[in-house]
């Protein structure tokens, strides 16, 4: 029997229900916080010393240099020539689509002459280092490559530098090939909080970078946020997520199997259904039961539906976009007649995928956007991973004499209001006609 929780909106405990349900803790406990802490001090003073030894007590890959621990770009050549034909295509065929989507996102600088002479503008520059990290773990993840390192790519980043742990020194093929069709400049066999300290404190070997971006274990994301501020990161994410809104038209085995699809990735991921019939909850339950058994990572599934997974009745699909909001998910299916409509009510979403053909996993891969979205809730204020993450922008200022004279006296009043006379006095010095220069 299938575990899984129950809730309906008419429960009077729905709310605290729903909230334990999709709270999460970043796993960054008191033992956590101590390691990364410990690592993060060792990179930064040893260097690549502290490399070699969390490389070969952590990841079993005991070599005599760093130097050792890079992969050359010719080895990843070599593997995207060797994988079939199919496999290739499907790779390049997704690297293209992503890079294409991602085209639409540059960004152009701009300038505009106010009526007063200031001219007042945008210039817009790519960072000029990042660094990529690239899960390894349970599964190997070409995809994240693609998704991470193309956007940057698109933005005009210098050097792309990629982390991918390799236990036993071990890395699937397919993430090679990958770094390949996606451009990485540089590729280290390096994973944990080393491999984040290592991006951005820099080594005698490893170059420091300006921003870090990509997702990770507990360990990962506490060193990411330890990081913040010394170099730029794009989020700390949490566990994958999935929150379906479905009319009950939809084939249940197509829901069910899209619960799975997020459900695979570990234990604590969450997928939800939110659907307005309960006998259809109940269909899609028994779906899940059916498919199970000839899941290769049923036990992973199982555990993570019984832990974190739902299957929530309301009133009607209106109600359901309010439950979405409420919890603003990484990934939103709206399997329902009218997608578009249902999408006007969603405030709160990493990604929306619109209509019953229109599974979740086809953006894991090769819709376009980014697969790197916010997770836990950050969807109420962040954005999936996209090339304006590895941009900065700069204000441009630039006045003439008769726009000085009139932006000073502005500038001096409120100067002089905050009590800061050096500021007024900069901008009186630059315009004459006044008694508030004092001169």
């Amino acid at each position: 029997m299938l575990e899984i929780e129950r809730l309906s909106t008419t429960q009077p405990d729905f709310g605290d229900r729903l909230e334990a349900l999709t709270d999460w803790h970043d796993g960054a406990t008191h033992g956590v916080e101590a390691a990364v802490s410990d690592i993060l001090t060792a990179v930064r003073e040893q260097g690549d010393a502290a490399l070699l030894h969390y490389s070969a007590t952590l990841d079993g890959l005991a070599v005599e240099s760093v130097a050792a621990l890079e992969v050359e770009l010719s080895r990843c050549q070599i593997a995207l020539e060797g994988l079939e034909a199919a496999d290739r295509e499907a790779l390049e065929t997704a690297a293209a689509r992503i890079r294409e989507y991602h085209l639409h996102q540059r960004q152009s600088d701009w300038e505009k002459t106010e009526a007063d002479g200031t001219r007042l503008g945008q210039q817009v520059r790519p960072l000029e280092r990042v660094g990529i990290y690239v899960p390894g773990g349970k599964a190997a993840y070409p995809s994240s490559v693609l998704m991470n390192a193309i956007p940057a790519h698109v933005a005009g980043v210098d050097e792309i530098v990629m982390v991918a742990p390799a236990p036993g020194g071990e890395i699937a093929p397919m993430v090679l090939a990958a770094a390949a069709v996606a451009g990485v400049d540089r590729l280290f066999l390096l994973g944990g909080a080393q491999a984040v300290a290592a991006l951005a404190y820099g080594t005698e070997t490893v170059p420091a970078v300006d921003k870090i971006v990509g997702p990770g274990n507990a360990y990962v994301a506490e060193a990411k946020r330890r990081v913040f501020g010394h170099v730029g990161i794009d989020m700390v994410a949490g566990p994958s997520e999935i929150l379906i809104i479905c009319d009950g038209q939809t084939d249940p085995e197509w829901i069910a199997m899209d619960l799975f699809s997020q459900a695979e990735h570990d234990e604590d991921a969450r997928a939800l259904l939110v659907c307005p019939e309960a006998r259809y909850l109940d269909d899609v339950q028994a779906a899940m039961e059916r498919l199970l058994p000839d899941m290769e990572r049923s036990e992973i599934i199982r555990a993570s539906l019984a832990r974190r997974g739902a299957l929530i009745c309301v009133r009607d699909l209106a109600e359901a976009a309010e439950v979405a909001n409420a919890i603003a998910p990484e990934h939103l299916e709206l399997s329902v007649v009218e997608p578009e409509r249902l999408a006007s009510a969603i405030h709160h979403a990493g990604a929306i995928f619109l209509g019953r053909y229109t599974p979740e996993a086809l953006g894991d891969y090769c819709a376009g956007p980014s697969h790197v979205l916010p997770t836990s809730r950050t969807a109420r204020f962040a954005s999936p991973l996209g090339v304006y993450d590895f941009c900065k922008t700069t204000s441009l200022v630039y006045c003439t004499p008769e726009s000085a004279g009139v932006l000073g006296p502005v500038a001096s009043r409120l100067a002089r209001a905050e009590g800061l006379t050096a500021h007024a006095r900069s901008a009186e010095y630059r315009f004459s006609g006044t008694d508030e220069g004092g001169r």
